[in-house]
């Protein structure tokens, strides 16, 4: 049971930090998202339309009850605290129940949720003051859909003296990839003018977050670890410190612009914390650059003093001297193992087993040419599938020449630079899910297939992805129509179940192509995974599947190089003087 929302006391108020919440659209979207990550989400989605100055956010997380959606809006109004004490043991990122309240003053403001114990949502438009204004019954899933339009048209002054476009964005977009080191778990979406700008997708931990905002960084490049604070944690509080760096002669900046320090999932501007991982790199860069740094630090709440700032952007915390010793401990420590050349040694061994496990069958022989393939969702059929919908502007296919299955689960290619190991079937959803991105299609059913027992939200949600579902007696629903790619298999009515299950058409791509994608185990021919390589590269997101898991491992030819020593000049007793031998 979610702790309900009420009025703060008159005293309580008084004591907090004051200051306007909502000053951009950048604020606008950090605190509706701070919200939805207080509320448990573990997917969130930002669309925004910057030409009308409107936002939408959706989560889902645990939802809003009615009673606590008409107490949402109101002035400091919230879940978070509810007495003077609760301000120095703050555990959430929201507390104050301003943001909600701003956001009726100065725009449209409308909230559907549905909350974990409702079988139906609501739908509320708020005034100018926070209360009320309509509601409504709506269906959706458990969640919250904050939508906020026409922004600052109260307050044109303000609108007037926001930066261009550009840099709203650019804003918006930093504070969303903060939120992501703080919370890896996450995934997130975003959305500009109905198309797709930015996706992060979670993960175990911000070292897998880290590739994902910073292009020319690979997760080899860096080290992380978590700490335990004795210090703190003998004292009957739980405390750590979590870090990832970049290895020094791996990766490193023309600026300052990485590092980077949170405390209990939300980025701060502690420059003590700053100088003193800065500090900690010296003498291992090269001249004029910086590290690659993120630092989150789990704090005992009683330790931290939120209320320094309205954005909460700035913070008192408590035994500083002693964080700061922590921290040059701990970076000092990660720079001394030696992981420099760790995951390319231990890489080489893995690949040795992977060959030998394929060679051992003796069933693959790798031809010069790529013979015409067939369709690797069945390796043997002769008829190729439709590819008619790739863009034709995609860039020439990176020459990966299929060599070996392993494990029937491994596809193991070869590249111009090093071998790739592509997972079958992860490289399939990812091609099926763009393929039924474009053309998502549904068909009739002969015969119709009959449901029992669904719910209403069920009923809704395959009417949502287009489905033809009528009533057909008691508990029965009959459902004429299926979406093409399912339409044909024996496994349809399970597939239709869980359709019903999903949040959106979007939920329902990403379980058709997984359910429609061949299986780890099943055996494929070398012209099937020579196809399915060739269709995976001209996805437009080649580098995860829908759920965004890794489909390809990469063993560069530099790296193998590196491990055989390759570079080494041999002495001139040994009459060799050429640097690659």
């Amino acid at each position: 049971m979610t702790a309900c929302i009420q009025p703060l006391p008159t005293d309580v108020i008084h004591l907090m930090a004051a200051g306007e919440v909502i000053d951009s659209l950048a604020a606008v979207v950090r605190e509706l998202a701070e919200n939805a990550i207080d509320a448990g989400a573990t997917r969130i989605t930002v669309s925004l339309w910057t030409d009308q100055w409107r936002v939408r956010l959706t989560d889902n997380g645990s939802g809003m009850t009615l009673a606590d959606l008409e107490q949402a809006a109101l002035p400091h109004s919230t879940s978070k605290i509810r007495d003077s004490q609760d301000l120095w043991k703050i555990a959430s990122l929201g507390f104050r129940g301003e943001a909600l309240h701003s956001l009726a003053q100065l725009a449209h403001l409308e909230i559907c949720s549905r909350s974990v114990e409702s079988d139906a949502g609501w739908r509320l438009t708020y005034d100018r003051q926070g209360q009320p204004q309509y509601r409504e019954t709506v269906a959706m899933a458990i969640g919250t859909v904050v939508t906020a339009s026409h922004l600052f048209d109260t307050w044109l002054p303000r609108r007037e003296s926001l930066p261009p476009p550009a840099q709203q964005l650019r804003a918006i977009q930093l504070t969303l990839q903060q939120l992501a080191l703080c919370h890896p778990g996450i995934t997130w979406q975003v959305e500009q003018n109905d198309h797709p700008w930015f996706a992060i997708w979670g993960s175990a931990s911000a070292k897998q977050i880290v590739p994902q905002l910073v292009r020319e960084i690979q997760p080899q490049d860096l080290q992380d670890w978590q700490h335990r604070i004795a210090w703190v944690s003998n004292s009957g509080a739980d405390a750590s410190l979590y870090g990832v760096i970049g290895l020094p002669d791996r990766c490193h900046r023309h600026r300052p612009d990485w590092v980077r320090v949170a405390v209990n999932g939300r980025v701060v501007k502690l420059p003590e914390l700053e100088q003193t991982i800065l500090a900690s790199f010296r003498r291992t860069l090269p001249r004029e650059r910086h590290p690659v740094c993120f630092l989150h630090l789990r704090v005992p709440s009683q330790q931290v003093d939120w209320n320094r700032h309205p954005a909460k952007a700035e913070i008192y915390l408590h035994q500083l001297d002693r964080w700061q010793t922590q921290v040059a401990e701990a970076i000092a420590g990660a720079l001394q193992l030696s992981t420099t050349y760790f995951s390319d040694a231990a890489a080489a061994p893995r690949v040795g087993q992977l060959l030998k496990a394929a060679e051992s069958g003796g069933i693959y022989r790798t031809p010069r040419a790529v013979q015409p393939s067939s369709d690797p969702a069945h390796p043997e059929s002769s008829e190729s599938p439709a590819t008619e919908d790739t863009p034709a502007t995609v860039a020439p296919l990176i020459p990966l020449k299929a060599v070996a299955q392993v494990h029937q689960r491994y596809i193991l290619a070869e590249h111009p630079s090093g071998m790739w190991l592509v997972e079958q079937h992860i490289a399939h959803e990812r091609v099926l899910y763009e393929q039924l991105a474009d053309h998502w299609q549904v068909v009739p059913l002969e015969p119709p297939i009959v449901l029992e027992a669904l719910s209403s939200h069920q009923v809704e949600q395959l009417q949502r992805i287009g489905l033809n579902v009528e009533a057909f007696g008691e508990q029965l629903w009959i459902v004429r129509t299926a979406p093409e790619a399912l339409a044909s298999r024996d496994d349809c009515t399970d597939a239709l179940l869980e359709l019903s299950l999903g949040g959106n058409l979007d939920a329902a791509l990403v379980a058709t192509a997984c359910r429609t994608a061949i299986r780890n185990g099943m055996p494929l021919s070398l012209d099937a995974m020579q196809q399915l390589l060739d269709q995976w590269q001209r996805t437009r997101h080649p580098h995860t599947c829908p759920h965004g898991r890794p489909i390809y491992l990469s063993l560069e030819e530099s790296s193998l190089s590196r491990f055989f020593r390759r570079h080494w000049v041999i002495g001139k007793s040994h009459g060799i003087e050429e640097k690659d031998r």
